[in-house]
């Protein structure tokens, strides 16, 4: 055996402790990765559970991808380690993220805009909401569709960009609300009295406010007809109600051949 024998048994032991030290380095930092990440997941959850406010889709959805984004930068920092050039992974990555963004695009619409009502909560489950067109209860929300039930108990999956992309109306977020009715007599009825008899009803009714208190109104005079409004106050969800009884006792006073209500 030569000199030129032994510096190649040094050259190859000095590439072998190189590469045995870089594996070493890699694991050292795919262990500490996966701890700060999993560190980092916690914390998150911790602070966005703590404000009350954020629905805990989001919270899983914001701790996961924190913790995501850490193993990405760790997995990119272990290839580093070996030599290998990211630059161009990175930018594969890039593209193929540009194409499937642009493939899922109505996808990820919706998945942006279940983030924005998880996280401002314009309205919450049990609400009574009119979203896209679509009146009903709110019974779940999700990343990508909202379930409204319907007045006749249908359900309703509506995707989130149309409910966020229109405007929101939630019947439930305050504490009353007015309602009305309007019924259509003869002139030669008894308006006055069916006005007495309309506002004694609601003033007897509990759920009707007592302030402010319900009204009777003539709101329209023609030369055949005469078109009497009711309106009361109460809360979102005995709203409804109240002015069906409200209807159905007005129907029942008025006999047979009386001018239909509208």
């Amino acid at each position: 055996m030569n000199f030129s024998d032994f510096s190649e048994l040094d050259g190859l032991g000095e590439v072998l402790i190189l590469h045995g030290l870089n594996v070493f380095y890699a694991v050292v930092l795919l262990i500490v990765g996966w701890w700060v990440s999993s560190l980092i997941e916690r914390l998150v959850t911790r602070a966005l559970s703590a404000t009350h406010r954020v629905d805990p889709t989001i919270v899983g959805f914001a701790a996961s991808l924190a913790r995501y984004s850490v193993l990405v930068f760790v997995g990119i920092a272990v290839l580093q380690r070996f030599g290998i050039q990211t630059t161009s992974i990175i930018a594969v990555l890039g593209a193929t993220s540009l194409a499937i963004g642009l493939a899922l695009q109505g996808t990820l619409q919706n998945v942006s805009a279940g983030v924005m009502l998880l996280l401002f909560r314009p309205f919450k489950v049990g609400d009574a909401v009119e979203v896209g067109g679509q009146a009903g209860t709110v019974k779940g929300l999700s990343l990508f569709t909202t379930e409204i039930a319907s007045g006749d108990n249908v359900q309703v999956l509506m995707p989130n960009s149309r409910v966020w992309g229109g405007p929101i109306v939630n019947k439930s977020v305050y504490g009353a609300r007015s309602f009305s009715f309007s019924l259509e007599l003869k002139p030669d009825d008894d308006i006055e009295g069916v006005m007495a008899d309309g506002l004694a009803f609601l003033k007897a009714d509990a759920r009707v406010a007592a302030a402010p208190g319900p009204s009777a109104a003539i709101s329209k005079i023609s030369l055949d007809r005469v078109e009497i409004g009711f309106s009361g106050w109460a809360s979102a969800a005995d709203a409804g109600g109240a002015r069906g009884d409200l209807v159905a006792y007005l129907r029942s006073r008025i006999r047979d051949g009386a001018p239909k209500s509208s």
